[in-house]
């Protein structure tokens, strides 16, 4: 409500006042107003059960709003940009009172967001509507900045100017965002894991003689899967080796969620050399 409820102040005042970096922020509270309701949206979808339809849950719902809110981002960077050099080639004039006045309350209102969705959850979808907000007090800042050049010296290139250098601030942690969200939902492997390194790890455990078909991913935001084909010297030893293997990945990489298959050599087959005859009438052949 105070987002969208300033957002909609700031557009007003921009099209008074004629100012782009006021605009763009005003348009940039306005875009994190539907990016919160859709944070808050995922993030109750995300506390449902598992179900017969959706076996792992709906924990991936905060990552795919995440992964929203960044290409949003990034469409409000490109019309900033490609605005700020239109303003550039023709300057139009910016009332820079009304620009200082409306961005230091659209500051005050940012900072509070950002105050409470600082003490909630730290999932990607949260981390995703904070980033928002937090653009938003780069953008009121810049607008404080600009209205107060332009109300001492009258200088209105600095509107668009700061509105360039936000967007590029902006630009930086979006990307993240979206490479990190793209990254779940591509099944990657999670960044702060090494893959090389689990699998050695599972091989130097006693009893297994190799790895293969090892996958690492994130279940949602925050919740790590691993599967893998383990084969064994000796079939006997696998409960063993599985409880081993468990805790290994859960005391050393935090890795809960564990889907380990035992494998050996397979036995000989009908026909191989290696068959021992089979006795005849009691005796050998």
């Amino acid at each position: 409500m105070v987002t969208g409820g300033m957002a909609l102040v700031e557009v007003i005042g921009a099209f008074w006042s004629g100012s782009l970096a006021l605009l763009s922020d005003g348009g940039h509270m306005a875009t994190d107003a539907a990016a919160l309701g859709l944070a808050l949206f995922a993030s109750r979808i995300a506390q449902r059960p598992p179900t017969q339809r959706a076996s792992y849950g709906y924990a991936r719902a905060e990552v795919l709003a995440a992964f929203v809110n960044a290409l949003v981002l990034l469409g409000l960077v490109v019309f900033i940009a490609v605005e700020a050099v239109r303003r550039l080639l023709e300057p139009a004039p910016v009332a820079g009172a009304t620009v200082l006045a409306i961005a230091i309350v659209g500051l005050l209102a940012n900072l509070v967001s950002a105050w409470i969705l600082s003490r909630v959850s730290s999932s990607m979808n949260t981390r995703g509507a904070l980033l928002h907000v937090l653009s938003d007090v780069l953008g009121s800042v810049a607008a404080i900045i600009a209205g107060a050049v332009i109300v001492t010296t009258a200088w209105t290139p600095i509107d668009p100017i700061l509105s360039i250098v936000v967007s590029l601030l902006i630009l930086r942690s979006t990307w993240r965002l979206l490479a990190q969200s793209t990254g779940v939902l591509m099944e990657g492997v999670p960044a702060h894991l090494d893959y090389d390194a689990i699998g050695r790890a599972l091989s130097r455990i006693a009893g297994i003689t190799g790895v293969h078909d090892l996958h690492i991913w994130h279940m949602g935001s925050e919740r790590v899967a691993l599967s893998a084909h383990l084969s064994l010297a000796d079939a006997a030893e696998w409960p063993v080796i599985l409880a081993r293997a468990q805790r290994l990945l859960l005391e050393n990489y935090g890795i809960e969620h564990v889907t380990l298959q035992p494998a050996w050599p397979p036995p000989a087959r009908f026909g191989d050399r290696r068959v021992i005859p089979i006795a005849t009438n009691g005796e050998k052949r």
